[in-house]
């Protein structure tokens, strides 16, 4: 009788072993991503003024020598980001005004997406059109998850419950997908666009290989967020799932 329970019980918690296992690979692999990304960017953000122009003084340098001059650089609270539709880079403030190798590197880095859009980079344009896309899902998704609620409370139909499924991966799937297919497009604007630039005699001797981690880090970027996104999907089904 006591070998028998203390085999049940050994199994329970050699279950809940894998299952604690499983979810922090899961979060390893969810948020893991991120956390490298941002310790890079932190790290090399130091010394603060190793360089003597701004990481915006650097994009607009760079516009006007690849005569790029309908191209703005601004400074910008919702992060480092090129807008092919206005025709700007945009720096978050620490590398507008930053003197550090992490901001005249991920200048490079949004300057290599203004060269990709003066080239006709089609993946470039097809992120733009899948990003519009991507919106409208939300939005459907979105309104969903709102009315649903109310429809099975009124009807209490079992089906509601798999349509809410769908408006979770509407809503966030999009998201995720667009973040995925961007990849190449951010690797083509660091190592094909930003490196030969910041190698033609704008790096300190011995900042190369820095700077490369730099515009890997700035790849990734949206990498990060999407796995974070497919978390939260994965979350969110768990939730659902009866």
């Amino acid at each position: 009788m006591f070998e028998g329970t203390w085999n049940r019980n050994r199994g329970s918690f050699q279950l809940m072993i894998v299952a604690v296992i499983i979810i922090a690979l899961l979060l390893a692999l969810a948020f893991g991503p991120s956390l490298w990304v941002r310790r890079v960017m932190a790290r090399y953000q130091q010394p603060a003024d190793r360089y003597p122009g701004t990481g915006g003084e650097l994009a607009s340098h760079l516009l006007t020598r690849l005569e790029l001059d309908h191209v703005r650089v601004e400074e910008s609270e919702i992060g480092d980001h090129y807008d092919p539709i206005e025709r700007a880079v945009r720096l978050s403030p620490k590398n507008f005004h930053g003197r550090s190798l992490t901001a005249v590197t991920v200048a490079a880095h949004e300057v290599g997406h203004a060269v990709q859009d003066a080239f006709g980079y089609a993946p470039l344009h097809w992120r733009l059109q899948l990003v519009k896309l991507s919106r409208y899902a939300q939005m459907l998704g979105a309104g969903l998850l709102i009315t649903l609620p109310l429809v099975m409370a009124a009807t209490r139909a079992p089906a509601a419950g798999g349509i809410l499924m769908v408006a979770v991966l509407l809503s966030m799937g999009s998201a995720v997908l667009v973040h995925l297919v961007t990849l190449p497009t951010e690797l083509d604007a660091s190592f094909r666009r930003a490196m030969p630039l910041l190698e033609a005699g704008y790096l300190k001797p011995g900042d190369e290989p820095h700077a490369r981690r730099i515009l890997l880090a700035a790849a990734l970027t949206y990498v990060a967020a999407a796995l974070m996104g497919l978390f939260s999907v994965w979350a969110w089904l768990r939730i659902l799932r009866p």
